[in-house]
């Protein structure tokens, strides 16, 4: 199968080609696109190199699938014109995810919504991939009335100049040595928590917080569940982490609630207070699945659960889920 990969040289892009080769998705032909400066350059896929190529050229060679991460106004421009030319596109930006046409799929969830009709496929926002995956078992037994949740987010989630602003930062602290570094936050990073992820709306939340309460009703097809999130950046990399309060509708038992979430598929629960075993950024780092712990009863009210859900947002969060998209494709011959 002929395999588009838009965005192929930024840290997302990177993560999907590194995914589809560790789940030996069926590639065929890999084909890398980015933008104009960088086409040329080369990409390694299973120990091969390919050149980055144009968008007009990734389209012209007809790929099956196109997993773009690109940026919202690169896929407001070319996403359509990939469906047009009858290519399926997974796509990762934030663009089409609130489009009541196009649906907006985390597999373990919802991915029965896909038909071969679906041309635009939109990836959720990487900290609300994580929550619902934890959130769905929990609310079909129980049927989920209101979520509060707080994230503790890193700095891979805005992407490489995050990184280098980081690492130059913690090297001026520790190492005592003058750095140069770019500058993606208005604020240093290290040694700080920065509480604005994305640019505020009217309402005095930022779109980051609004996604997670938008998708979520999304995903889990029920409007009727109140969301409300306070979104942090931390000096972190490895993983997104949040604090999730989640009251019900009916009564749950805590043993059954670690059940369910132990059976349910692409959750780890890691949660034994008497060896402190709890979910960290540093250990989901490069895993695919969402880990769950500090399962408790909320004592200050009624039918309610505290948890603590950790991923790796670049792979569950974004490459993982984008390729498990595809693979639901393929699996259903819908592509």
């Amino acid at each position: 199968m002929k395999v588009a990969v838009v965005g192929a040289t930024g840290l997302v892009g990177t993560k999907m080609l590194q995914v589809l080769a560790e789940r030996n998705f069926p590639v065929t032909e890999l084909i890398p696109v980015a933008s104009e400066r960088s086409v040329g350059k080369e990409v390694e896929f299973k120990g091969k190199k390919y050149k980055v190529v144009s968008m007009a050229d990734a389209i012209t060679a007809k790929p099956a699938v196109a997993l773009f991460s690109a940026g919202g106004s690169t896929s407001t421009e070319w996403a359509p014109q990939f469906a047009a030319a009858g290519i399926t596109v997974v796509d990762n930006s934030s663009a089409w995810r609130m489009d009541p046409a196009k649906p907006l799929v985390v597999p373990e969830i919802n991915a029965d919504v896909l038909t071969t009709n679906d041309k635009i496929i939109a990836n959720p926002n990487c900290s609300t991939i994580q929550m619902v995956v934890a959130l769905a078992p929990l609310h079909k037994q129980y049927k989920i009335k209101r979520v509060v949740v707080s994230t503790y987010q890193s700095v891979t989630g805005t992407g490489v100049k995050a990184v280098d602003q980081l690492m130059g930062e913690r090297t001026k602290s520790v190492e005592g040595k003058e750095a140069e570094y770019p500058m993606a936050y208005k604020y240093p990073i290290d040694l700080n928590v920065i509480p604005q992820i994305d640019v505020f709306t009217d309402n005095g939340y930022t779109k980051e917080e609004m996604k997670m309460v938008n998708e979520t009703k999304k995903i889990m097809r029920d409007d009727n569940i109140k969301v409300t999130a306070t979104t942090v950046r931390i000096p972190v990399m490895g993983g997104h982490s949040e604090s999730v309060n989640i009251e019900f509708e009916n009564e749950f038992d805590l043993a059954e609630v670690r059940d369910l979430l132990e059976s349910s598929p692409g959750i780890v629960v890691v949660d034994d207070l008497a060896s402190q075993q709890y979910p960290m950024p540093m250990d989901a780092h490069e895993k695919d699945e969402v880990f769950v712990g500090r399962i408790r009863r909320d004592e200050t009210q009624p039918k309610t659960l505290n948890m603590w859900v950790v991923s790796d947002n670049l792979r569950k969060g974004a490459a993982t889920n984008a390729v498990q998209i595809a693979e639901y494709l393929v699996a259903n011959n819908l592509v």
